[in-house]
């Protein structure tokens, strides 16, 4: 009895609870976003704490893409808030450039996020007014969990913040290697294995590229339709033409100019399996938050045959994959290029702002950014960097403004400012 009472004091030993004031925003997550809103309450003189669950800023893009991922468009469209990229950068950046420009904004503006802290729980308190967020981190044999007390919550944990794992019949008996894109790095050790890339946006047809490129025999299941544009258009990107198009002309028309476009380039991509939906792709990601896949590469080996493409999946039977029209194909291993999701769900204990996929419910009147109580979201809006860029701004400002006009104090502030609380009950 006496060693279970000593046992069960060592367990108590090994967790630390502390209870931490935090006088500016908490904002939760390293990534772009969260960066982007730290340098932007770094500019309005506003403290903040920035808390990431990895060891590093940018986890996505540092422990979770492929060598050869490049940015998808030109570098202008992709810059964060009040620092532009080296100029000696290409205008399509690889990922160690984007990586290596993110730490360098994280250094100009202050930004140092507190690594390892994984949020359990976010809730705002009625009766302090005040928002609480705990977190745990581990190391070594010592569990530390804290209790964050702040006016203002961000969340920037983005769209990207899990991996989607899809449910398909037999796929836990399939004896071959079966992995997520998020941890697919390169072709190299799959050379003359039969690959099967289930999804088709920009990741798969990417890693479908990468895996013709490895002299692999690459599969690509496409189940529904999609848009493929090319990246660019005589030297011109096509996402920066039909952002000058759409200035004098309605959607509709900006959609058909770029489906013409399109069809010169690439040609008539439907007779190799890739149907187009009826909607434009301009309208498409307004309405639906769809973006259209960008082509750099793929479609020439789908033309050459050296990617194939199939239709959806029935089930898997061994080291066999039935698709729904019948057909059998022997598989080595298996690329699920199924896209990500948001996890606020799993952590924020708030339904108002939020919807149940985890995404701010007034995203499509533009009012995506703001909800009550000291709640904001960054990286929610399905416009990429340049939309959690504006998020971040507005975010700062709103903040900002009531700051300074509390405070009134002009000397500038970098980094959040802390208190341990005195008793760990607020």
């Amino acid at each position: 009895m006496e060693n279970m009472f000593r046992l069960m004091d060592q367990d108590q030993d090994l967790t630390t609870n502390r209870c931490i004031w935090v006088n500016g925003p908490v904002i939760v997550g390293a990534g772009p976003s969260g960066l982007a809103t730290a340098a932007c309450l770094h500019e309005q003189n506003v403290p903040f704490v920035v808390l990431e669950r990895a060891d590093c800023i940018a986890s996505l893009w540092q422990k979770r893409t492929y060598d050869r991922l490049k940015l998808h468009l030109p570098k202008q469209f992709c810059q964060l808030p009040k620092m532009p990229f080296p100029e000696d950068f290409p205008e399509y950046p690889t990922k160690r450039q984007f990586i290596d420009y993110l730490e360098s904004y994280a250094t100009r503006f202050e930004i140092n996020p507190k690594f390892n802290e994984c949020v359990q729980t976010a809730r705002f308190d009625e009766t302090s007014g005040l928002w609480r967020v705990k977190t745990v981190s581990k190391s070594e044999s010592t569990q530390t969990e804290v209790e964050y007390i702040c006016r203002w919550l961000v969340v920037a944990t983005g769209e990207n913040a899990e991996r989607v794992m899809p449910e398909i019949d037999g796929l836990s008996e399939f004896s071959g290697e079966v992995i997520h894109a998020c941890d697919y790095k390169s072709g190299d050790k799959f050379a003359g294995k039969k690959v099967l890339v289930v999804g088709c946006g920009n990741s798969g047809m990417e890693v479908s590229l990468d895996l013709a490129n490895h002299f692999a025999k690459p599969s690509m299941v496409v189940r529904s339709s999609l848009h493929v544009m090319p990246r660019e258009v005589m030297g011109k990107s096509t996402f920066e033409l039909a952002m000058k198009i759409l200035r004098w002309f309605p959607l509709w028309l900006v959609d058909k100019i770029l489906l013409v476009l399109s069809w010169m380039v690439l040609g008539n991509i439907e007779k190799y399996g890739l149907k187009r939906p009826e909607m434009g792709p301009m309208e498409l990601k307004s309405v639906k938050g769809k973006t259209p896949v960008l082509d750099i590469g793929a479609i020439e080996k789908i033309r050459s045959g050296k990617i194939n493409v199939v239709p959806g999946i029935k089930r898997f039977n061994g080291n066999q994959v039935e698709l729904v029209n019948g057909e059998q194909l022997d598989v080595d291993s298996v690329v699920l290029a199924t896209g990500y999701r948001s996890n606020v769900p799993y952590w924020l204990q708030e339904n108002e702002f939020f919807a149940k996929n985890g995404f701010p419910k007034t995203v499509a009147d533009n009012n995506g950014w703001k909800g009550r109580t000291g709640l904001y979201a960054v990286g929610f809006t399905r416009k990429g960097l340049s939309g959690a860029s504006m998020d971040a701004v507005k975010i700062a400002q709103d903040i900002g403004s009531v700051w300074k006009l509390e405070t009134k104090q002009p000397t500038k502030r970098s980094r959040g400012s802390l208190r341990r609380c005195i008793s760990q009950q607020f």
